[in-house]
């Protein structure tokens, strides 16, 4: 009996040394650069780091990431000048570009379309407006010197707060106990595919179960629009305290945005304080292929590609009018 338990146990080592090993060689598990704060207090990523992000339990999507001197996934460093002309993209993880190869990134595209001109990315995954504009705050040398500046936005979720605070959900994330277990890439892989979301249910119905039950309430849907209508003009008055605060270069600033899933009284404030923006949605509606990916809601290569078409073509407008 005793034999058979440490022959068990040698056999179990090997099954687990051999299974990441296999993950590690295919690429398997997801392989996310680290973050940090710097002095300003602003999030972004180890500089300097190399990989690849992956997405689904059998790679539905594959891509290099590099992050640059600045802390961003770029094919470039982020050096503007008085005499060049720069553009910065600013936004999530849709503007960070990890589900598209680094060097094949929108910003890339634009540079293809715009040869003279060089495009900076300053895309982080959960950046919100508060973190934009404080970005820029803080690197406001660099930004001076960069001729246009495009802000994502979605007014949803981008909006929740008036002001800027260290986001400190994102950062538990290099928690030392995260970090160790970010080095088994098997570990990482089985998490991303599930295997490891059992017990986690388990463990929460339990404490469900500990507490005392809620009666449920029906919500008309007169008040469902109220809550709505007062979320949108708590957002607004958001956007109206952070602009205040940081400051908004209305010549230069542009934002990128949907207007499908954007509030019309915040489309309309817009247009009547001569706020500049790009809005996707009907290019997005009217293209026959797909723009998002299959398995996730960020652009694939053709949305990608639209995107490029409608900031470079803002961008010959803006600078060539």
């Amino acid at each position: 009996m005793k034999k058979i338990i440490i022959k068990s146990i040698i056999y179990l080592f090997l099954v687990i040394i051999v299974l990441e090993g296999i993950v590690r060689v295919f690429h398997l598990g997801k392989d996310t650069p680290t973050r940090f704060l710097d002095s300003y207090e602003v999030e972004k990523w180890v500089p300097n780091q190399n990989g690849f992000s992956v997405t689904g339990n059998r790679r539905q999507n594959f891509s290099e990431y590099h992050i640059n001197k600045s802390g961003f996934n770029s094919y470039r460093e982020f050096i503007p000048t008085k005499e060049g002309i720069e553009i910065a993209l600013v936004g999530d993880s849709f503007i960070e570009g990890f589900h598209q190869d680094y060097y094949n990134s929108i910003g890339k595209k634009i540079e293809k379309e715009i040869p003279e001109i060089e495009v900076y990315e300053y895309g982080y995954a959960g950046y919100d407006f508060a973190d934009q504009l404080h970005l820029i705050h803080s690197y406001k040398q660099q930004f001076d010197l960069i001729d246009n500046v495009i802000l994502g936005i979605k007014f949803s979720n981008d909006l929740t707060r008036g002001e800027y605070q260290v986001a400190t959900g994102r950062l538990s994330l290099e928690s030392p106990i995260n970090k160790l277990l970010k080095k088994s890439k098997l570990l990482v892989y089985c998490k991303s595919i599930g295997i490891l979301d059992p017990p986690q249910e388990l463990l929460y119905r339990i404490k469900t179960l500990a507490r005392p039950s809620q009666p449920k309430q029906s919500i008309s849907k007169e008040e469902i629009l109220k809550i709505k209508q007062k979320k949108e003009k708590k957002y607004l008055t958001n956007f109206e305290h952070l602009i205040s605060k940081y400051g908004y270069d209305k010549k230069r600033y542009t934002l990128l945005l949907d207007s499908r899933i954007t509030s019309p009284l915040f489309i309309s404030y817009l247009q009547k304080h001569n706020f500049d923006y790009i809005d996707f949605a009907q290019l997005f509606e009217s293209s026959k292929h797909n723009t998002t990916l299959v398995y996730d809601r960020h652009w694939n290569n053709h949305g990608r590609e639209l995107i490029a078409k409608l900031i470079t073509e803002h961008i010959k407008k803006k600078n060539n009018p």
